[in-house]
C-alpha cells in the first residue's frame, strides 16, 4: 500500500503507574519496529514517535521493515530474547505472533482497548486473549460510477442485495457499457476480495464447500459467463482492477479506502457504496490495517513505559491524523465522528468498518492463511471454468481437512 506523508503531531499520552523497577526501566531507549519504511527518519510519523518517546522520558529507536520481513525478524528476534519494545503488525500476522508466544496479552500488559470496535479488537484476539490494539482499519466497498449508471438507467439507491446489483450489472451491459471489476488472483488478494462476497452469503470459513459458500463463488462465474465482468479479473490485482474502473468505462469496482486519492482524480463523478449481502444489508468485509502490540521482555518493568509509548500512539488526536492521511478510518467512535465531519464522504466506509470483520476472526488464528490458500485457488478453478463452483469448493475443503 502506499501511503502518503503523514502530519500528525505528538499530543500528551496517558502517564500510567509505574513501580521503582519501571521507572528504573524508563530511563534509556526503548524499541519500536513498524511496517512503514516508506517513512523517512525526517517525517511526521517518526517525528510523533519520538515526541511520545519524549513524553515518557525515553529515547525511541525506531526500525522499518516490509511487512513479510517484519513478522520474520520479530520470530528471530523473541528467539534471542531481542524483542522490541513496541510491534506494529499487519492484523493477520498478530494471532501467528500471539500463538508463537511473542506477544503479551493487554491484560498483561495493561493496554487500554475500551473504545475500540469489538469487531476491529477481534482482529487481534487468539484464544479468547487480546493481543494489541488497532492503530486504524480499511476495508473493501464498491465504488460506483455515476456517469455510467445514469446513462444505463440505474438508480443506485435500488441496488441492496445480489439480485438487484446482478440486475443493475444487466442494464449496465445492455446499455454498452461494462459492468464490475475486481480481484480475482491467484493470491491473499483474490481471497481478500471474494471475502465479501462469501461472508454475505452467510458462509463460515471452517466450510468453504456449504450451500452459501457456492453461491457467492456462483455469483461470481455467472457475472463472467454473462460479461458482466472481464475475463481479466482472474490476473487482477486490486491495482489493475482500480486501473480498468479509473478509465471511466465501468460501472462498479470493488476496491478499498486506500484508492479514495485516486477517485479524487479520476475525472467522473464517483460515489461508494457498501457490498451488499445476499439478502440485503452491508455484508462484512475484511479488515486491513495494523495492531500496535507489546513483545514479551525478559525486565517487566519495562512494561509501565512501553504502555506510555502505545497510549500515546493511539491516543485520539493521534489517530485522527495518522488515519485520516494513511486513508484508514479510525477503530474509534469518537475519532471515526471527527473523520466525518470534516470529510462527510467517508460515511460509506464508516459503515463498511462497522460491517467489516478479521480475517482471523472466529478463533481461526494461524489456520486462516492455508484455509485462504485453498479458497483463492478455488476462485481460480471455478473463473476459468475447469471446475464448477461446487467441485472447486468441495476440493479446497478437502484440501483444509
Amino acid at each position: 500500500m502506499t501511503v502518503a506523508g503523514l502530519v500528525v503531531g505528538a499530543t500528551a499520552c496517558s502517564s500510567g503507574g509505574g513501580t521503582s523497577s519501571s521507572q528504573a526501566a524508563d530511563s534509556g531507549s526503548y524499541t519500536v519496529w513498524d511496517p512503514y519504511p516508506q517513512f523517512a527518519g525526517d517525517s511526521a510519523w517518526v517525528k510523533l514517535l519520538d515526541g511520545c518517546g519524549s513524553r515518557a522520558g525515553v529515547k525511541v529507536e525506531r526500525r522499518a521493515f516490509d511487512t513479510t520481513d517484519l513478522t520474520n525478524k520479530a520470530l528471530l528476534a523473541a528467539q534471542q530474547d531481542n524483542a522490541p519494545d513496541v510491534l506494529i503488525l499487519d492484523n493477520p500476522v498478530v494471532s501467528t505472533l500471539a500463538e508463537a508466544g511473542v506477544l503479551t496479552t493487554t491484560d498483561e500488559n495493561k493496554v487500554d482497548t475500551s473504545k475500540v470496535d469489538p469487531n476491529l479488537l477481534a482482529a487481534g484476539q487468539s484464544g479468547g486473549k487480546t493481543y494489541g490494539t488497532p492503530i486504524g482499519a480499511n476495508t473493501l466497498a464498491l465504488y460506483y460510477n455515476k456517469d455510467v449508471l445514469t446513462e444505463a438507467g440505474v438508480d443506485i439507491s435500488s441496488v441492496k442485495d445480489w439480485k438487484s446489483l446482478t440486475t443493475a450489472l444487466d442494464k449496465v451491459r445492455k446499455a454498452g457499457k461494462k459492468g464490475i471489476t475486481f480481484s480475482a488472483t491467484g493470491t491473499e488478494e483474490g481471497s481478500f476480495q471474494f471475502l465479501p462476497w462469501f461472508w454475505g452469503s452467510g458462509a463460515k470459513l471452517t466450510e468453504l464447500d456449504s450451500a452459501q459458500g457456492v453461491s457467492a463463488l456462483s455469483l461470481w462465474r455467472d457475472w463472467l459467463e454473462k460479461g458482466y465482468a472481464p475475463d481479466s479479473v482472474i490476473n487482477n490485482t486490486q491495482t489493475t482492477s482500480w486501473q480498468e474502473f479509473a478509465s471511466g468505462e465501468y460501472a462498479f469496482a470493488e476496491n478499498g479506502t486506500w484508492q479514495l486519492a485516486g477517485a479524487e482524480k479520476a475525472g467522473f463523478d464517483y460515489g461508494v457504496l457498501p457490498i451488499p449481502g445476499a439478502d440485503g444489508g452491508s455484508a462484512a468485509a475484511p479488515t486491513g490495517g495494523e495492531f500496535v502490540t507489546v513483545p514479551v521482555q525478559g525486565d517487566s518493568g519495562r512494561y509501565a513505559t512501553t504502555r506510555k509509548l502505545v497510549s500515546c500512539l493511539t491516543s485520539a488526536e493521534n489517530l485522527y491524523d495518522t488515519d485520516t492521511t494513511l486513508s484508514y478510518v479510525a477503530p474509534t467512535a469518537g475519532v471515526r465522528a471527527k473523520q466525518t465531519a470534516a470529510k462527510p464522504e467517508l460515511k460509506p466506509w464508516v459503515d463498511a468498518v462497522k460491517a467489516a470483520k478479521g480475517r482471523t476472526s472466529d478463533d481461526l488464528g494461524t489456520r486462516y492463511p492455508r484455509i485462504s490458500e485453498q479458497m483463492w485457488k478455488a476462485v481460480q478453478s471455478a473463473l476459468s471454468g475447469s471446475q464448477s463452483p461446487k467441485g472447486a469448493l468441495t476440493a479446497a475443503q478437502d484440501a483444509v481437512e
